[in-house]
């Protein structure tokens, strides 16, 4: 009995997927700066079991890198975020609008982002430090959202 008990706890990997084969993940075909945008080439499928790191490359493809990658090393999905469309500083027109009213207004962004992250914007009129969300043409949101 102990030496199957023994046996079963020497045994090699259990692998779960369908092709019987070790777990895959998406690594990095060579070093990739943060703030860059991933392309097919960017990445590969390897044999590798990394918990938590990304299994498809179409997952990846498209992003922003968020850190610094390094080639051969798994990607998670917390290493990547939607392409920035709005950068650190950039002036930007900031929108209210409720019940009928409009207003537009120049903005610094203080931080870079992409479509419906939320950031911090100094209105330059007012000097006043607001937090909205960004919109796909750039311009960020702020008030109440619908």
């Amino acid at each position: 009995m102990r030496w199957l008990l023994l046996g079963l706890l020497l045994a090699g990997p259990a692998w779960s997927q369908a092709t019987d084969g070790p777990p895959q993940a998406v690594v990095a075909t060579r070093t990739i700066r943060a703030n860059t945008v991933l392309g097919p080439g960017d990445v590969t499928l390897t044999a590798i079991d990394r918990t938590g790191a990304l299994s498809d490359p179409a997952e990846a493809i498209g992003l922003e890198a968020r850190v610094t990658l390094y080639a051969g090393r798994p990607i998670h999905a917390a290493d990547l975020m939607p392409p920035a469309i709005v950068d650190r500083n950039q002036i930007i027109t900031l929108a209210y609008e409720t019940a009928g009213l409009k207003i537009l207004t120049e903005g610094r962004a203080l931080a870079r982002g992409g479509e419906g992250a939320v950031i911090r914007v100094m209105n330059l009129s007012s000097r006043t430090t607001v937090f909205g969300r960004i919109a796909t043409d750039g311009s960020v949101q702020v008030g109440p959202q619908d």
